[in-house]
């Protein structure tokens, strides 16, 4: 009998994927820093088992329909908002994402944008590298101070908990707002529930964590942004479109709040001309958030082992339906 056949939509490695070889035929897309057609997409979907997608991928109405022989698709992402979920459980389409292996790395790279946004970090290091630093000044890149500083965390799940450990070693008073709350962490961290506007209100820094659904599309819009402390700064590290980025632009041109430190746009990738990239008060990644070696490994692998489970009749190992 042949194979089970599987696409993966980025080349990677090999030994990540050797688990996955050793049960189905692997195919990867060429190209390691851009995303596959969609029309290459479709096209390698109807002989398809298993998906190995990115959450640039949109696994959709469309695709489920005519990719009849496949089984599982597994997300190299925490986040799944690029898949339709509900399509898939109609067509007994198992769906894997990433969580756990990329929490403490996500956590870390929301701390530094903080710290970054706060401490006035790539201005400064811009400062020395285009030969402009010619004495040392007293107020020279004076920037707003991190420890005892009240943070605001928005989403308290594994990633937003992990934010909050970092925070209190900041002497940081800690706010949060949830769907639900957490009484468990509340006494463990001492971190305090807050009403969303409440936590607007207080907030040093508001840092966005929650992810992408139907409810937390644009929840952080222009009544947001005014809720906040002129000296606040906002930090997003969950998805673009939870943040209304016309109003955060708006804010920014009229020195609503103090800077922002963002790892995700609504539309990406974007391009140098975005008017959020005029502001030296807004830090801006390239969605970075899981970007260590290690933990891009791990997301891998466990995509490869998820896949592989299933087409061998096994239970995958973090199925989300």
């Amino acid at each position: 009998m042949s194979k089970p056949y599987v696409y993966v939509t980025r080349k990677l490695p090999e030994e990540l994927l050797h688990v996955l070889s050793q049960t189905a035929e692997v195919e990867c897309w060429e190209e390691t820093d851009k995303p596959v057609p969609r029309e290459i997409l479709l096209e390698k979907s109807r002989n398809a088992d298993g998906l190995l997608t990115m959450l640039s991928d949109k696994v959709d109405k469309e695709l489920l329909e005519q990719a009849a022989s496949l089984k599982v698709v597994a997300n190299l992402a925490v986040g799944y908002d690029n898949i339709d979920l509900e399509e898939a459980e109609t067509r007994n389409v198992i769906v894997c994402n990433t969580p756990d292996v990329l929490t403490d790395a996500t956590a870390d790279l929301a701390f530094a944008l903080l710290m970054a946004a706060a401490r006035r970090i790539p201005e400064a290091d811009q400062y020395v590298k285009k030969d402009k630093w010619h004495g040392w000044a007293p107020f020279m890149f004076a920037g707003a101070d991190v420890h005892k500083k009240t943070l605001g965390i928005i989403g308290m799940g594994r990633i937003g908990t992990a934010v909050a450990k970092r925070a209190a070693g900041f002497d940081m008073e800690i706010l949060y707002h949830n769907r639900s709350r957490k009484k468990e962490i509340e006494q463990d961290l001492g971190v305090k529930y807050a009403e969303k506007k409440e936590l607007l209100e207080k907030a040093d820094f508001v840092c966005v964590v929650a992810p992408l659904t139907t409810e937390t599309r644009g929840m952080i819009g222009k009544g947001e942004l005014e809720q906040m402390k002129k000296s606040a700064y906002l930090i997003n590290v969950s998805r673009g479109p939870v943040v209304d980025e016309k109003a955060l632009i708006e804010a920014m041109q009229n020195e609503v709040i103090a800077g922002a430190g963002l790892d995700v746009f609504e539309q990406e990738p974007i391009r140098a001309e975005h008017p959020l990239l005029k502001f030296p008060q807004v830090v801006a990644l390239p969605h970075i958030g899981s970007a260590t070696t290690a933990t891009r490994e791990e997301m891998a692998e466990l995509c490869a082992r998820n896949i592989a489970a299933v087409l061998k009749g096994e239970k995958a190992e973090t199925p989300l339906n």
